[in-house]
This record gives C-alpha cells, structure tokens and sequence, in this order.
C-alpha cells in the first residue's frame, strides 16, 4: 500500500494513514465534499471488523471504496458503517455503501434510524436547511431496515483491538453521538467540536437549523473534554492532536451566538444578519467563495432559530 505523503497538502481523493498521538490502523479520505479540500473527511479503522465511520454525502461515494482499496480491504470484508449523526453530510452515502458492501451492519443513534431507512423526509429537510448547497447532494438511497442497529448512549461496537463507544451528544442534533476509540485514544467528534481546517489550524464554528441547541452544545463540549482524548477526528476535517481546541472551541460557541444577538438587534431583518456575517467573517481560503457564504448563512440561521426559540 502507498499512501500519499503527510507532510504536504491533501488533495480530493487522497487517503492518509492517521499518525497523530498514538493512533493506529486508522485512515481517512478527503471526499470533496461540495468541491472544495479539508471539509468532508470519512474514516476507516482497519480492525479485525473493519469499520467505515460515517459516510459523506453521497455524492462521488466511489472516493469511500477508493479508501477501502488503498487499506486493502475488500467491500465484502467491511463489517461495520458507523453514522455519527442522519444529517446528508455525514449519513448520506450509507445506503449506497450498503448495496456497495453488503456484509456491513450500519450503526446509528436509535433517534435517527428512521430516516435511513425512509430518508424522504431528510431529503425535504436538507433542501430546506442546505439552500444552494442541494446542488453538491446525492438523493440518499435507504438502509435496508434488517441490516440497521440502533445504539444509544454507552453503546459499543466491537472491531477487535478497537471498539466504538457511543456517548450521545445532542448539542447538534438529537441524533448525534461521537464514537470513542479508546485503543486509540481518540474521539471521532462528529460536529461537537466545531469544524477544522488543518491548512489554518483553525477551529470554525457549526450552528446549523433546525436543531442546534447552545447550552446542550456546549454540554457536548464538556463531555468530550470529560473524555480527554489525546486526538481528535473531526468528520469536517481531519485529525488533529486535542491540545486547547475544546475550550477554545466552547468560548467560541459562546462568543458566537452573542455575536448574531447583537447584530440582530441593529438589523432590519434576519437577511440583512446574514449579509452582515457574510461581509465580516473571513473563511480559510481552501472554501470556496459558494461554499464560504452558503455555510455562514446556514449558520446564522441556526442561531437566529436558536433565538427565537
């Protein structure tokens, strides 16, 4: 097997063996997630029962099967798909990596099984939540109900050398948990971290609608620092060691909300608090200007929803 070298940028399509901390038997792919590098990250640990965590969106699902080549495992040896939460962008490729590695079981939040295996209702859901970015969406294909496992908080999927223990982190969305590596020392953060981007090691905040929720974000913070992993692996985008990126990542979320409350207050609407966002705040430059702007409107509206409730 011949990986890419680490020590340079990732390009769409790369798959990186995780060497960060003490991590082991662990990889990942840059998907390309809405066309742009260091935003869509899935994961494969090389176990005993391999093990996909989470899927991307759909979309050039096939980059997912290249990560599987690249580690030497066969479709039909994939034995687990782990779905940190049904939002499209992390669950969106479970049906089609299903049909594509058909002696896999998908694990998901007991909350969110439903929607894999009838995501009509996601579909609609994501339209409204994404805006323009339905462009980058693949309509999901469903998980066939008899190969779905559903697990709550304290769940634990065992691969072998490594398990993944499920602690349920709603701050998101009521049907996320992150996945605890313990033989890694690792946590897989889903979006209860923030979203990173390794070409500024810089922590962004994630306050996407309909479902964010400031004081339970913040709760899922804290969790995840109870835990204290030594790295963590963010879904958006990469691993990265933990060091002060948790605490800093809450004050963030804090300073965040308080900062669309006070523009809130000045504006004549909810849209004139977006273009105001969408003027002030840089974006690392590896985003698109499409992505950059449709993400911190998303973002916006989360909180500004978040207020009103």
């Amino acid at each position: 097997m011949s990986l890419p070298d680490p020590t340079r940028s990732m390009t769409i399509g790369d798959v990186f063996e995780v060497t960060t901390g003490t991590c082991s038997d662990l990889y990942y792919v840059d998907t390309g997630m809405y066309d742009v590098e260091e935003y869509g990250s899935v994961y494969l640990l090389n176990d005993d029962r391999p093990a996909l965590i989470d899927t991307g969106i759909g979309t050039n699902y096939e980059r997912i099967l290249d990560l599987l080549a690249e580690a030497g495992v066969a479709p039909e040896e994939l034995a687990v798909i782990a779905v940190t939460h049904v939002h499209l962008d992390h669950a969106g490729g479970a049906g089609l990596l299903a049909e594509a590695c058909p002696n896999a079981e998908v694990f998901v939040h007991e909350t969110g099984a439903r929607h894999l295996v009838d995501p009509s209702r996601l579909w609609e859901g994501t339209k409204a939540a994404v805006g323009e970015q339905i462009d980058f969406y693949t309509e999901p294909e469903p998980v066939p109900e008899e190969r779905l496992i559903t697990l709550g908080d304290g769940g634990e999927i065992d691969l072998g050398t490594h398990s993944l223990n499920a602690h349920h982190a709603p701050g998101h969305a009521p049907h996320q948990v992150v996945f605890e590596d313990p033989a890694n020392d690792a946590v897989f953060t889903a979006d209860a971290a923030g979203i990173y981007t390794p070409s500024t090691d810089e922590v962004h905040v994630t306050s996407p609608p309909p479902q964010f929720d400031l004081e339970q974000a913040l709760a899922d913070v804290e969790m995840l620092s109870d835990i204290d992993p030594e790295t963590l692996l963010y879904a958006h985008f990469g691993p990265a060691p933990t060091a002060d990126r948790l605490d800093e990542y809450a004050d963030r979320l804090d300073s965040w909300v308080e900062e669309v409350a006070t523009v809130r207050d000045d504006a004549g609407s909810d849209e004139a608090v977006i273009d105001h966002f969408q003027t002030a705040l840089e974006t690392p430059a590896v985003w698109s200007d499409v992505k950059a702007r449709a993400e911190i409107a998303m973002n916006v509206r989360g909180v500004l929803r978040y207020l009103d409730q």
